[in-house]
């Protein structure tokens, strides 16, 4: 970006400008955005296309200096977008700095999985989409020899992912190979390019191919005796990429105690009218194997995508007013080779791709739901989508940038947990099975804080709790306490576990979201008292856009 400091302009502008050039670089980015429909490239996954990336950055951020310094960022909206701006940028380069690009290699945000869900997101309308889509699959095994040509980097510095990490992946590449994801995907194109098609999956393929044995022949061995842990150094850098915060971490993991013991409490009490006289684990084993539940993947989908349009004629003009773009939204069956955990991905810009929630099945064909009503609460509406898809209605208010590529995950995944509680408000599970799922759901994200930061830290259990007091957290010790407080299986458990110990402060970005969420909406009822309007006060938040930490509570609270 050339900007000068004699004729600078918005904050907004400027992070406009920024996801122009974003946009160039990480083609992407503009297929997830929808404003680059022609798209067939990927980004340089390499050292020179990190450090290109950095080089945009720095320069957005002395764009940046330059507004403030000429008084451009006054007003409301624009100081907002210059405080969000600065801080993304700044985490991002904190990371480069430190190499963390040259080790990205985890279950579910690599460029890996980036250049698989990409995929799912193209238009497949016309010809002339499955021939880009045609020119993006010649185009994957390139992006992932760049990945692989970061990945040496790394070694080379002594910046080594764990073997725990790379073992998953190679387990992910295995499925995605075996269910011959390319091929199936360029099997549904039109028969005039079917062997264009299956050609460029075969080349795909192949990328996938070459990728998994140099992962399992070189980079495994490599990196062998890497630690899972990292550390409170590294820890602190990822964590503020999720969180927008630099975090207490004292505070954050004696709140996640506080946490787990009200929500232990509360799940007990649930959990005697289930199973009257058992065990918590007892009365979620119960619902799990005996509970009510949905036989066949399409069943399922058809089951998700009924409970989010309920929720959407419910809640409109009661606790929300919702656009009509908004209420469209769609339930998904996630490809093979996906991580455990259900995911939503967000509208593009114009609403032409819906928002889409997607449930990972692991080759299940039948589905209990006594936790998957607040999951999709949390996933679809009022969770993740009327956020994610209000903020792309006020798009031409706020910057784009706000709107999609800035997003910070506690701000994000903490709208979605505070709309899973206000559901439970609103009395929507009442049934003690959904309740109970709910409860689960909460006790997994605060059993997340706790063992997240315990192990990458290498803290202690606490002297007075009864599991293993004063012992050091490690992998092992978490599994054991995620399964007996969660209830949820082994493979489920494992994937969990990969992906906290890949992705250092991500999982705590929820409840940490989850309490600033409701502290920024006890401070404005407190300040307006009975004129307090919660469906007001609910459209107004939706509508900042992206926050981190630092801002969310006090800018909610002003609402």
């Amino acid at each position: 970006m050339q900007q000068s400091d004699s004729s600078p302009t918005t904050p907004r502008r400027i992070a406009d400008a920024y996801v122009d050039q974003l946009v160039e670089l990480n083609p992407v980015v503009g297929t997830q955005l929808g404003v680059n429909p022609g798209a067939d490239g990927f980004p340089d996954y390499s050292p020179e296309g990190h450090a290109a990336l950095a080089t945009v950055e720095r320069d957005t951020l002395t764009a940046l200096d330059a507004a403030e310094r000429a008084g451009l960022a006054e007003s409301a909206d624009e100081r907002r977008a210059a405080r969000l701006l600065r801080e993304r940028l700044g985490a991002s380069l904190a990371l480069e700095e430190a190499g963390e690009n040259l080790r990205q290699v985890s279950n579910l945000f690599s460029p890996l999985q980036q250049q698989r869900s990409v995929f799912l997101m193209m238009p497949t309308t016309t010809d002339d989409d499955w021939a880009v889509i045609g020119r993006r699959l010649h185009n994957v095994p390139a992006a992932l020899r760049d990945y692989a040509e970061s990945l040496r980097a790394g070694t080379g510095r002594g910046l080594n992912a764990a073997p725990r990490q790379v073992e998953t992946v190679i387990e992910q590449l295995d499925a995605w190979l075996e269910s011959d994801w390319y091929r199936t995907f360029a099997a549904s194109g039109p028969e005039a390019r079917r062997a264009e098609l299956a050609a460029a999956a075969d080349a795909a393929t192949g990328g996938l191919a070459e990728l998994r044995a140099y992962l399992r022949d070189d980079y495994l061995p490599a990196v062998a005796g890497t630690p899972d842990a990292v550390g409170r150094e590294r820890y602190l850098l990822s964590a503020r990429r999720w969180t927008g915060s630099d975090l207490d971490l004292a505070d954050a993991y004696a709140y996640g105690w506080e946490e787990f013991h009200r929500l232990e409490r509360e799940m007990r009490a649930v959990a005697a009218e289930v199973l009257p006289g058992e065990s918590t684990f007892a009365a979620m084993h119960h619902l799990e194997k005996k509970g009510q539940a949905i036989d066949g993947q399409e069943e399922m989908r058809r089951w998700l995508q009924d409970l989010m349009e309920r929720a959407i004629v419910d809640l409109d003009g009661t606790h929300f007013d919702l656009a009509d773009p908004i209420k469209r939204v769609e339930a998904r069956i996630a490809p093979p080779g996906s991580a455990a955990a259900p995911y939503y991905t967000r509208p593009s810009l114009d609403f032409a791709r819906p928002g889409q929630t997607w449930l990972p099945t692991l080759g299940a064909t039948r589905f209990p739901v006594w936790n998957v009503v607040s999951t999709w609460y949390h996933e679809g509406v009022p969770g993740h989508h009327l956020q994610l898809a209000q903020w792309v209605l006020v798009q031409e208010r706020l910057s784009r940038y706000q709107v999609s590529v800035g997003s910070v995950s506690a701000a994000t995944e903490g709208w979605a947990l505070y709309a899973e509680r206000l559901m439970d408000e609103l009395g929507y599970l009442t049934d003690p099975a959904h309740r109970l799922g709910y409860l689960s759901g909460q006790m997994l994200r605060a059993v997340r804080v706790i063992i997240d930061i315990g192990m990458h830290l290498g803290l202690k259990v606490p002297a007075g709790e009864s599991y293993h007091p004063g012992e050091v957290w490690t992998p092992q010790l978490a599994t054991e306490f995620f399964m007996t407080h969660t209830g949820q299986e082994p493979e489920y458990t494992r994937s969990e576990l990969t992906r906290y110990l890949g992705m250092p402060g991500q999982a705590i970005s929820y409840k940490l979201g989850e309490r600033a969420w409701l502290a920024g909406r006890d401070a404005a009822r407190a300040a307006r008292g009975e004129a307090f309007d919660l469906k007001a006060w609910h459209m107004a938040a939706l509508s900042l856009g992206s926050l981190g930490l630092d801002d969310l509570t006090e800018e909610l609270a002003a609402l």
